[in-house]
């Protein structure tokens, strides 16, 4: 089953973790001094935000899948949408191990389709340098094709 994926980046982080809770009526699944994220099921969604000095406001959507039979199925259909799909297995970003494959939609929005592998202690790297900060879970620009992520 899949799971419509949203990460937002935010300003203040504790700020959005109170607009966000009291709006899914729910508290975060998973926070960390950087991030929180929230795994609903009305509506299925995986939210994620992240305060990690990046410009506020949609940072990428995408698809959480259970299976890696799923996933096979999303980049089937990625690479028949013709975008260019970029492949990344087992990497970890936002405290999570995944496989996923990335496209950028005509539009300029870059996409993100993943099967997670389970958690890790670290937002993008064990050592959280200034460069590991600014590349977890900053897709690329829209003439390029991604870069490392979120799940």
């Amino acid at each position: 089953m899949k799971r419509f994926h949203v990460h937002v980046a935010v300003p203040h982080l504790q700020d959005s973790i109170r607009f966000y809770s009291t709006i899914f009526g729910s508290e975060p699944s998973v926070v960390k001094p950087d991030y929180a994220k929230w795994m609903l099921d009305d509506p299925r969604i995986n939210f994620a935000i992240s305060e990690r000095g990046q410009t506020p406001g949609i940072n990428h959507l995408g698809f959480q899948v259970d299976s890696d039979a799923e996933l096979q199925t999303l980049h089937d259909r990625l690479q028949a949408a013709g975008s260019g799909v970029l492949e990344e297995k087992g990497v970890s970003c936002c405290y999570a191990k995944a496989d996923k494959y990335w496209v950028t939609d005509p539009a300029g929005v870059p996409w993100e389709t993943f099967h997670s592998l389970g958690s890790v202690p670290f937002y993008h790297a064990e050592s959280d340098t200034a460069e590991s900060k600014a590349t977890c879970c900053t897709p690329a620009k829209p003439d390029q094709q991604a870069s490392t992520c979120c799940a």
